[in-house]
């Protein structure tokens, strides 16, 4: 069984930008730069031979490179507890696109539809220990984050494996997409 996602990788100076973000916050539990990514979607534990079935599936798919720009800070809340800090991305119709695409692509190869609605983001800490006020704080402190746009030519299918300290995760396929003439 191999556990997967589907997601953005992103390259070091947009994981530099977010890692200066890091900090300040008693008890939260800030994810390794090397872990940021922005899931498409996620695909769970799955057979090695559907494992393959994906690859192809996606390896299918057609779309334009495009600009993304990372900005703002939001959380989600589970309970009524806020669990994890993120970064969010700017509103951009080539990412929706793309994440369409590969929900449809995982649909025809028998994977059931993501429950969730796509919201892009970039988890950049855990906060389930955290005082829920200082994380509040925190965001209204650096709401106003924005990195440098990166340019995205491909998108990847990555597993993943639970490690000590956090998740270990792999690159398997990068998928790339087209660069359109200017």
């Amino acid at each position: 069984m191999l556990r997967l996602f589907v997601a953005l990788d992103l390259p070091p100076e947009c994981r530099a930008d977010l890692s200066a973000l890091a900090g300040s916050i008693p008890g939260a539990k800030w994810v390794p730069p090397d872990n940021y990514h922005l899931t498409l979607r996620f695909i769970g534990e799955i057979e090695n031979w559907r494992a393959q079935e994906v690859d192809h599936a996606l390896a299918a798919i057609r779309g334009n490179a495009f600009d993304l720009t990372l900005r703002g800070l939001g959380t989600f809340e589970k309970a009524g507890r806020i669990h994890s800090l993120w970064v969010g991305a700017e509103r951009n119709d080539a990412l929706a696109h793309l994440q369409r695409k590969v929900e449809t692509a995982l649909q025809r190869v028998g994977l059931p539809p993501e429950r969730k609605s796509f919201s892009p983001h970039v988890t950049i800490a855990r906060t389930d220990r955290a005082p829920p006020e200082k994380v509040i704080s925190y965001v209204q402190a650096h709401n106003l984050f924005r990195a440098e746009p990166v340019r995205v030519e491909c998108f990847t299918l990555f597993s993943s494996r639970l490690g000590k300290e956090a998740s270990v995760y792999t690159s398997e396929v990068e998928y790339d997409l087209v660069a359109r003439a200017a």
